[in-house]
């Protein structure tokens, strides 16, 4: 009975922590898979391409009567790459929709991006962007019960509540800014860093009659490729957000082994650890320029006690394409990553 109040409580405190607009923002433990998202930066950053389309779908607690779901579909392309002898121009756009708990709280963004990316040198390249778009929460309060609707033996629902609802849809514009930092020495090494600040505006977000604003959410991530034989090819990264009270930091990486000489079909293999709550195993395979990828976040946290350790899935698809008939006037641009 004990652990039963307990798993009610403590979806009840996420819950309220969701309608307040406090709540950690979405996520994925693929972010290397949601370019876009993590950093607007990253916009036309395809070290081995000159395009790419990606679907991102993430079901979290999938052990409680109602899991989070999550889903983004994104593409971005470079621009005058051709034109501009030591840089060019990335333009892309994503979506994100969400939909959570009994009351389908559900979360729809769409954002636009734009992002410069300047050569320094032959062995590193800057790059800045930003995005701006529009995001919308709405919740069904029908289906919802609270604390003052309980007779002392279950949540009756007839019974009004004085919850001071507002509104139950809520729109606001919304605008991230990011900064990238890549260096290449050698064709078998690649290492990049970047900074990104979301909700720079602090749009309004709140289903209550209240000013609540939500708060600016910083993002800094470090990854890197490292060829260490035409077999394999390994991918440290670590990831760090926090917004308001709340921080995730997640470390690891995947490997990369050759299936076919060429580099055209590849195995992926990798293990993440998000701090004081998950462990994440991840596999993959890539056909060409297909890139598929599965993870399984396994808890780690207290939470575990109520979801038996079942944190979350996540399917990550990206494929990248070259423009036909493409030429460089420098070579080194051609592909800045390792590949087989």
């Amino acid at each position: 009975m004990k652990q039963i109040v307990k798993y009610i409580a403590g979806c009840s405190m996420l819950l309220i922590a969701a309608l307040q607009g406090s709540a950690q923002d979405l996520h994925f433990s693929q972010y290397f898979n949601s370019p876009l998202t993590t950093n607007p930066a990253n916009t036309g950053f395809i070290p081995d391409g000159n395009y790419r389309i990606g679907i991102n779908y993430r079901d979290q607690w999938a052990s409680i009567p109602v899991p989070y779901k999550t889903m983004s579909a994104f593409g971005d392309f470079q621009l005058f790459r051709d034109r501009l002898e030591y840089g060019w121009v990335g333009v892309g756009g994503v979506i994100l929709r969400d939909v959570a708990g009994t009351g389908n709280l559900t979360s729809t963004k769409v954002y636009g991006s734009v992002a410069y990316h300047q050569l320094l040198g032959q062995s590193s390249l800057l790059s800045l962007g930003f995005n701006v778009g529009s995001a919308s929460k709405r919740v069904d309060v029908t289906k919802l019960t609270f604390g003052d609707q309980w007779n002392g033996k279950f949540f009756d629902a007839q019974v009004p509540t004085a919850e001071p609802f507002d509104q139950t849809k809520v729109s606001y514009f919304d605008m991230q800014v990011g900064m990238n930092y890549a260096y290449f020495p050698t064709e078998n090494i690649y290492i990049n860093a970047g900074v990104s600040v979301q909700h720079i505006n602090k749009p309004r977000e709140t289903f209550y009659a209240s000013d609540n604003q939500i708060s600016r959410r910083g993002i800094v991530f470090l990854n890197a490729s490292l060829k260490v034989s035409d077999k394999v090819i390994l991918n440290p990264s670590a990831y760090y957000s926090r917004q308001a009270n709340s921080n995730e930091t997640v470390f690891g990486g995947n490997a990369a082994y050759n299936l076919s000489g060429d580099g055209d079909k590849q195995l992926y293999g990798g293990l993440y650890y998000r701090m004081h709550d998950a462990a994440v195993f991840l596999v993959g395979y890539q056909l060409s320029n297909v890139k598929l990828m599965f993870s399984y976040d396994v808890t780690t946290s207290s939470i575990a006690q109520a979801n038996n350790r079942r944190g979350a899935y996540e399917i990550g698809i990206v494929y990248t394409g070259i423009y036909p008939n493409r030429s460089f006037s420098n070579a080194k641009r051609a592909a800045l990553c390792p590949s087989f």
